[in-house]
C-alpha cells in the first residue's frame, strides 16, 4: 500500500456524477507503481478461477484487440523499461510468472498492466462493449454489460439514462473522440476492505438501495473503509477506430488522509462531496447507511493537530 494516496479527486476536483474529461498526454497513459506484481498475481489468480466473469470478447475484435496489445507494449518498451522488458515474442514484467497462453489478445494486454480494458465498438445503435477484461470492476458486473450500447450500459446511474443530456454528452463525445487526443477522468467510492475484485450485480445493486445497510456493521470506519479511486482513460484506435477504455483501480485506507500534509483541505472537501449527494446517488454509491459516519471521520481527520 502505498504511504500517501496517488490521486485524491475527492478533493472536489472530479465531481462524482460528473463527466469531467480533461486532455490526456499519452506518456501518461499507462501507470506503473510498486504494486505491480501484486496486482497481476491477483489477475492471474482470477483468470484461473473464474475466466467467464472477468474476460469477453466478440470474436470480430480479435483484429482490434491486436492492435491494443500493440500499442500497449510500445509504450510499456518506451516508458517504462524499469519493469517491462523486450523479449522475442513481445513484451515481459520483470519479475512476474510467465504469461498464461491466452488466445485473446486483449486478455494477454491487461497481463502486463495494472488497468483493465475495455474495447468499445460503434454500432448502428450506438457504441457497444465488445471485449473486456475487467479483473478489478467497482461494483458493476462486464458480463450483465457485454454487448450492450452506452446508454444501457449507463442506466443505472442517477441522471445518466438513456435521452438524459449526460447520455448525449457522453455519445457525441464517443463520436468525437480523436485518435490524437487521448481523455480521462477520475471516479471514487468508499468501500469496506481492499478487495480488488469488487463486482456488483444490478439486483445486489438494487437490493443494496431497497435495505440501505450499513458496510461497517461495528461502526469503526477508521479501520475498515478503503478509498477506491479510478483512473479512467479513453483512446481510439488508429487502425480499427474502436475506443479502449482503461480503468485503473487505486486503494488507500482511509486513515491514510489522517496524516496526510493536505488532510485539512482534503477532508473538508471530501466530507462537503459527500454531503451534497442526493438521496438517488448515495443509494447507487451505496453510501447512505454510512455517509453520515464517514462524514464525522472526515471531521476528525480535519481537525487533527
Amino acid at each position: 500500500m502505498s504511504t500517501l494516496p496517488a490521486h485524491t479527486p475527492y478533493d472536489g476536483s472530479s465531481k462524482l456524477f460528473a463527466i469531467g474529461l480533461k486532455p490526456l498526454d499519452l506518456a501518461d497513459w499507462i501507470e506503473v507503481d510498486g504494486l505491480l506484481l501484486g496486482h497481476l498475481a491477483e489477475k492471474r489468480r482470477l483468470y484461473r478461477e473464474m475466466p467467464a466473469k472477468v474476460f469477453v470478447e466478440r470474436p470480430q475484435t480479435r483484429e482490434a484487440q491486436r492492435e491494443v496489445l500493440d500499442l500497449i507494449e510500445a509504450h510499456l518498451a518506451a516508458h517504462h523499461p524499469a519493469t517491462h522488458r523486450s523479449t522475442g515474442a513481445g513484451v515481459a514484467v520483470i519479475g512476474a510468472q510467465d504469461m498464461p497462453a491466452f488466445a485473446a489478445p486483449l486478455a494477454r494486454a491487461s497481463l502486463l498492466v495494472q488497468e483493465d480494458l475495455i474495447l468499445m465498438r460503434r454500432h448502428e445503435d450506438g457504441w457497444r462493449l465488445d471485449a473486456g477484461a475487467l479483473c478489478f470492476p467497482s461494483s458493476w458486473s462486464l458480463t450483465e454489460k457485454f454487448g450492450r450500447p452506452l446508454q444501457e450500459i449507463h442506466r443505472p446511474v442517477p441522471g445518466f439514462g438513456p435521452g438524459t443530456r449526460p447520455d448525449m454528452l457522453i455519445a457525441r463525445m464517443f463520436d468525437n473522440l480523436a485518435v490524437e487526443q487521448p481523455v480521462q477522468r477520475f471516479n471514487w467510492s468508499v468501500q469496506a476492505g481492499d478487495a480488488l475484485y469488487h463486482p456488483l450485480s444490478g439486483q445486489e445493486r438494487d437490493t443494496r438501495a431497497a435495505t440501505r445497510p450499513s458496510r461497517f456493521a461495528d461502526g469503526d470506519v477508521d479501520v475498515h473503509a478503503f478509498l477506491r479511486v479510478e483512473r479512467q482513460t479513453l483512446r481510439k484506435l488508429p487502425a480499427s477506430g474502436d475506443i479502449l477504455f482503461t480503468i485503473r483501480i487505486h486503494l488507500d485506507p482511509l486513515k491514510v488522509l489522517a496524516r496526510h500534509p493536505d488532510r485539512r483541505v482534503l477532508a473538508p472537501a471530501f466530507a462537503a462531496q459527500l454531503l451534497a449527494l442526493d438521496e438517488a446517488q448515495l443509494d447507487y454509491k451505496g453510501l447512505t447507511g454510512d455517509r453520515d459516519r464517514l462524514v464525522a471521520a472526515l471531521e476528525r481527520m480535519a481537525a487533527t493537530a
